[in-house]
């Protein structure tokens, strides 16, 4: 299977304030996501994460790659420094992404975009970036874990939930 998922923060002090995480510790928020990427993602899945991995050296940003399942690619963050993007355990390193999964082209960025290849020919978008913040357009989704309970999500759960929001009436008929 695969999983999307952005904006871990791993090993970074600034996410407990600047997005009010539930956590008392920063080592206890990054427990936590291990713990929810690993419920989440078996070994033999593959995540693509959309940036801003972790904080720190290459052994800490080695380390935490090693304790989460699955292969892993990444797309490259703001906040992803030369040791996250140089760690040897990553499939790919992108800054940008087209993946064709489960019949729809997927626009992979670590920033939302408000126009996208191919968006009249109803391509998705999936960023990180906006923790949660940002009004989506029509398929466009933030993955990042403040938007799917701290953990990676499907495209199945992506469009599932983006179903359950649409009012019924024409709208919901077009996606």
């Amino acid at each position: 299977m695969i999983f999307f998922t952005s904006d871990t923060h791993f090993s970074d002090p600034r996410i407990l304030r600047l997005d009010r995480r539930p956590f008392v510790s920063l080592a206890q928020h990054d427990e936590a996501l291990v713990e929810f990427w690993n419920e989440t993602v078996g070994p033999s899945d593959e995540v693509w994460h959309l940036g801003d991995f972790a904080k720190g050296s290459a052994e800490t940003v080695s380390s935490m790659l090693s304790r989460l399942h699955g292969t892993k690619h990444l797309i490259i963050g703001n906040n992803d420094g030369a040791a996250t993007v140089g760690a040897s355990a990553w499939a790919s390193v992108n800054h940008y992404k087209e993946l064709l999964l489960e019949g729809s082209l997927l626009i992979l960025c670590h920033y939302p975009f408000r126009t996208w290849n191919q968006i009249g020919k109803r391509s998705i978008n999936l960023h990180g970036h906006s923790h949660g913040r940002l009004k989506p357009m029509t398929r466009q989704h933030d993955v990042g874990v403040d938007s799917w309970e701290l953990r990676p999500v499907s495209l199945a759960a992506i469009k599932a939930r983006r179903r359950r929001a649409t009012p019924p009436g024409p709208a919901a008929v077009a996606e």
